[in-house]
């Protein structure tokens, strides 16, 4: 009986250890990036960078992912799924602190290159270890995590400007700040390697069939959704506080407007994965929300008092959050099993993350060749209904 009890113990104490360290994780992957879009005009002011090196500097890290997520899997069949995330989370510490710390163009673009290859390997595996660990419960972790995601993300993109200005950290403190949340998360995650070493940790491993994913018609619709979803965040992450200031708002207010769109979004993050989760379907919950975000990006375009806009982003957070978590989703219900998740992620995540990062160079360059973001937002409303068309293929009933 006593042992019984030990080992019920250990097992709960390693489930909530592990649940702490995929909200720690996933703290770190949007803060280093999200941070950047509202000072965008002080590390411009400051380097003499134009708008089309500033939407390579978001579109860098999106870069890295489209390269390394396929080489995710074979990376944590030699280091295990928790020692490849560490690894990662090291590259993303690694970025962070060599941006904000040597004042140059190489280590600010070197060092968010890092950033980008550390949330990549993180990116793949974050579905895979809730596949593997909770596949009773994929729906409500996915949005757990997403939602952490979101939080983050939020806070990063409203304390930059008061962190750089107010406080007077300069823009490479507002940066460099976010070390502390992946130093956090990668002791605990050190902490669960340990675990696994005791316990032997079931990494990666190939299994039938999942060589032909980049085969797979459905594989592909769920990897362009994913582009197509991750192209709008983006962009607006990186855009959206320039197009505001066009619209009469401070840097701060812009900065902290762009928080309070992810902010509205985070119970989309939240509700959409576990509504979507126990849906036979999903073709209509991924047009709705292709649907709600053009609509909100056509209020943006012709929006010009405070209270339009403020509208605008309103009806834009919910489903540009929600289309974001259920592309994570589709990576656990299109498949069978983790082994499987690991291969859709890392290609999905792959050709995915490579059409979004088209986005922040062509809306920058858009702008540079026409001097005003009409065009731009356009684009943006297109790409919404592009969204939610795809979503309909990708939210079918049917496995890769």
């Amino acid at each position: 009986m006593k042992q019984e009890q030990s080992i019920k113990g250990t097992t709960t104490f390693y489930t909530t250890l592990l649940l702490s360290g995929i909200i720690l994780l996933a703290f770190n992957l949007r803060p280093a990036i999200t941070a950047v879009g509202p000072i965008s005009d002080l590390i411009k002011a400051d380097l003499s960078l134009s708008h089309t090196a500033l939407g390579m500097l978001t579109s860098l890290p999106l870069l890295a992912f489209a390269a390394v997520s396929p080489l995710v899997p074979g990376m944590a069949r030699r280091f295990t799924n928790i020692g490849s995330i560490i690894i990662g989370l090291f590259l993303i510490l690694t970025g962070i602190l060599s941006r904000s710390l040597v004042h140059s163009v190489f280590m600010l673009f070197c060092g968010t290159l890092l950033i980008g290859i550390g949330i990549a390997i993180c990116n793949v595996l974050l579905p895979v270890i809730v596949k593997d660990f909770f596949p009773e419960k994929v729906g409500i972790m996915t949005s757990v995590y997403s939602t952490s995601m979101g939080i983050l993300a939020a806070l990063a993109s409203g304390l930059s400007v008061p962190l750089a200005t107010g406080m007077g950290y300069g823009w490479e403190g507002a940066l460099g700040i976010w070390a502390i949340p992946a130093t956090l998360a990668i002791g605990i995650m050190l902490y669960l390697q340990k675990f696994d070493r005791e316990k032997g940790e079931t990494s990666v491993e190939s299994s039938n069939g999942t060589g032909n994913v980049w085969k797979s018609p459905l594989a592909w619709q769920v990897a362009l959704f994913f582009g197509f979803q991750s192209f709008l965040f983006y962009v607006t992450i990186s855009w959206l506080p320039e197009i505001l200031v066009s619209k009469g708002a401070s840097a701060e207010e812009a900065g902290w407007l762009l928080s309070f769109l992810q902010l509205i979004g985070l119970p989309g993050s939240f509700l959409i994965p576990v509504i979507a989760g126990r849906l036979k379907n999903q073709k209509s919950i991924a047009f709705l929300l292709g649907f709600l975000t053009a609509l909100g990006y056509g209020l943006l375009f012709v929006s010009t008092g405070k209270f339009w806009i403020i509208v605008s982003l309103i009806v834009i957070g919910f489903p540009l959050n929600g289309a974001f978590a259920l592309g994570l989703l589709f990576l656990a219900l299109r498949v069978r099993n983790s082994q499987e998740s690991s291969q859709l992620s890392g290609m999905a995540q792959s050709f995915g993350y490579l059409v979004s990062a088209i986005g922040p160079i062509l809306i920058g360059s858009l702008y540079d060749a026409t001097q005003n973001w009409s065009m731009p937002i356009i684009t943006l409303v297109i790409t919404s209904m592009m969204v939610g068309v795809i979503g309909m293929a990708a939210g079918r009933n049917k496995y890769i």
